[in-house]
């Protein structure tokens, strides 16, 4: 959200135009001149062709009119559709690209906002010169360009605040944490993505915890950070019970020789129980234990990163929860060994003290697999929580508490100025 004490109209006829909501990723990697991708050229097209709506040449001086009124507004419809038109052109050797996908999203809410038609006259070519030159951004005589592998570092050196984040949790029978606060317990037999998006792919393999239960554990996991750029080539980590490499398949613990390649690091805090994987160009930390026989897993991850996916990626845990037909009810109705109701919540009592949705998870665990070692992944997951939700008033769910289905459009993007975001990523 923006300053609150300093949020002008954005239809103000002395203001900037609408934020580009989406756009705010630019920025992060607008230092990737990729050999193929070319939405840094489709990013000062733009800019160049809006240049002559600014007000005295500053970045924050566009003046845009009202909703789909006046020269202005005319004339940035006709430089979206053009940036538009060079997105397209380029999406097919895009596809991955944090910098692309934000540009797509920010036009659109650009588009709608002022009420520009998809058909239409487009803006002019912009001429050639020294100001915008190929694709590459143009940076001022001692300004260091930014590492486009840290996400938090260039984020914050950019917009003066920290980005945002998101928290997901697996762990147990399974019980699902989403990104949205809702809490879950899952059937989920066999292998189900918990995470699918452009940059990311985690997936969860379960099987019954007993013979012939409903209840399941992850008996493995596998996670593909997927290859970009300038920071890393594709790695795959895969664990299973008993096997908790501190290595990547390749056998490397980095992100390879690119010149990022530091920017993902795998270390073990415990080794053969505790794994940690931080991959620092997508804002994205990611621990790994094995607890009772299990494999819990909980993500950190950048709000940016976590809805850069498409409608064909829907099916993710941490994003819409366990499907309605693999939700179990938390009231246990069968059990096994002779752990009984008040002793497993005496077991889960002494380090979950608040009731909430970890304890029940606990409660449940202890009961239906007879092992009161469960009550060590639900700490776990409590703690990790703690750690990496920004808001800790979320910390403990109840029954009563519901979120919103998350969806690639519905995270709230940080608020700043579209054109001066593009304006600060040629300079």
């Amino acid at each position: 959200m923006g300053d609150p004490g300093q949020s002008p109209s954005p239809w103000s006829p002395h203001g900037s135009p609408p934020t580009l909501s989406i756009l705010t990723l630019l920025l992060l990697l607008c230092g990737h001149a990729y050999s193929q991708c070319k939405i840094l050229r489709c990013n000062a097209e733009y800019v160049s062709s809006t240049l002559s709506l600014r007000g005295g040449g500053s970045p924050g001086s566009l003046r845009g009119g009202g909703r789909g009124g006046g020269v202005g507004s005319s004339g940035l419809c006709r430089a979206l559709r053009s940036y538009a038109l060079c997105t397209r052109r380029t999406a097919r050797t895009c596809r991955g690209d944090l910098a692309f996908h934000s540009a797509v999203h920010g036009i659109e809410d650009l588009m709608i906002q002022h009420n520009c038609s998809r058909q239409g006259p487009t803006a002019p070519p912009p001429p050639r010169g020294p100001v915008f030159p190929g694709a590459g951004p143009i940076r001022a005589s001692g300004s260091p360009a930014p590492d486009p592998c840290d996400y938090e570092g260039r984020f914050s050196r950019l917009h003066r605040q920290p980005p945002g984040f998101l928290h997901c949790a697996s762990f147990g029978d399974p019980h699902v944490r989403t990104f949205h606060h809702h809490f879950h317990t899952c059937r989920v037999q066999g292998a189900w993505p918990l995470l699918d998006n452009d940059f990311l792919f985690v997936q969860a393999t379960s099987s019954p915890v007993a013979l012939g239960a409903n209840a399941t554990t992850t008996r493995k996991l596998t996670i593909i950070f997927k290859n970009m750029q300038e920071c890393i080539d594709q790695k795959v980590y895969q664990a299973e019970v008993d096997n908790l490499p501190a290595a990547f398949e390749d056998g490397s613990i980095n992100g390879g020789d690119r010149p990022g390649g530091s920017s993902l690091s795998i270390r073990t805090a415990n080794p053969g129980s505790h794994v940690e994987i931080r991959a620092a160009y997508i804002g994205t930390t990611i621990i790994i234990r094995q607890t009772a026989g299990q494999l819990s897993f909980s993500i950190r991850v950048a709000e940016d990163v976590a809805r850069a996916f498409s409608a064909e990626q829907d099916l993710q845990l941490c994003v819409g929860g366990c499907p309605p037909s693999q939700r179990l009810s938390r009231s246990v109705r069968s059990r096994r060994g002779t752990i009984t109701m008040d002793t497993a919540r005496q077991l889960c009592k002494e380090g979950l003290p608040v009731e909430d949705a970890y304890f029940h998870s606990c409660v449940f665990d202890v009961l239906i697999s007879g092992d009161p070692n469960f009550t060590v992944a639900a700490q776990a997951a409590l703690e990790d929580a703690r750690a990496f939700l920004p808001d800790l008033e979320k910390l403990h769910l109840f029954p009563s508490d519901a979120g919103v289905p998350l969806s690639s459009a519905t995270l709230p993007p940080p608020l700043l100025s579209g054109l001066f975001v593009l304006w600060l990523c040629i300079q």
